[in-house]
């Protein structure tokens, strides 16, 4: 953790997607951390996931906030609201500023969850978060409807830049004179991902090359996410260092 914490200045933690870390834990963290180091919390699940998500099996039980069936796909339930609240208090304890929330395949592009989403953000307290949203599955056949979504509720569109540009980069504050832009790196090839590619020095000045594009506007963000993470993340901080002034 420590050599962690001196090689880089941020980490998106997905362990809070599957669980809800004790505040013993939490503060290990923070305290272990500069006060300049960043933690990005990916979201817990009960708000996107229903608990028949296969996803649901690695956490190893079902929270007691209510009805199960009130979990999951951005619903204005009380269980929903209950659930984001823990993860106001993840973030809080550790001074994150920025929370991923990652959407499903089964969280399709319709009416009726668009409403939903719309409802769940237009209810919840941000506490002054900024907001980024990974849509999966079909969300990503319409860009504009993406883009609509994320200008109206101030969402950050997160994705990865192999794959697509955002359709917007936004901050909490629709009036903010900075966007921010968040990149999620699964591996070039596959579907959607494939975890086990290693990125190439061709790759990685694309990406720079896109990443200081969007510097000029605001924050930016260079997640990876892929099985050669540290390496492929280390190996990205080092050519910035050596070319330009690091834009992330």
């Amino acid at each position: 953790m420590r050599e962690y914490f001196r090689l880089f200045n941020v980490i998106e933690l997905q362990s809070t997607f599957y669980r809800l870390h004790s505040p013993k834990v939490l503060r290990r963290y923070r305290e272990h951390s500069s006060r300049e180091f960043e933690f990005v919390v990916k979201a817990w699940q009960a708000i996107t996931h229903p608990i028949s998500s296969p996803t649901w099996r690695r956490s190893g039980k079902i929270p007691k906030l209510g009805d199960p069936s009130g979990f999951g796909h951005l619903r204005p339930t009380p269980e929903n609201q209950k659930a984001w609240n823990l993860i106001l208090q993840t973030c809080e304890a550790l001074r994150s500023r920025f929370v991923l929330v990652q959407t499903p395949p089964s969280f399709v592009c319709n009416e009726t969850n668009r409403t939903n989403m719309s409802l769940f953000f237009s209810s919840i307290d941000r506490k002054g978060l900024i907001i980024g949203w990974e849509p999966r599955g079909d969300w990503n056949l319409h860009p504009e409807e993406v883009k609509k979504v994320c200008c109206e509720l101030s969402l950050v569109h997160v994705v990865d830049p192999f794959r697509r540009l955002p359709a917007t980069t936004y901050s909490s504050d629709p009036e903010a004179s900075e966007s921010t832009t968040y990149f999620r790196l699964h591996g070039i090839g596959g579907r959607e991902t494939n975890y086990g590619y290693r990125y190439t020095e061709e790759d990685l000045v694309r990406l720079a090359s896109i990443a200081v594009n969007y510097a000029a506007y605001g924050s930016v963000y260079v997640m990876f996410n892929n099985v050669n993470m540290g390496s492929d993340a280390l190996r990205f901080k080092q050519m910035l260092n050596l070319t330009s002034p690091s834009p992330c």
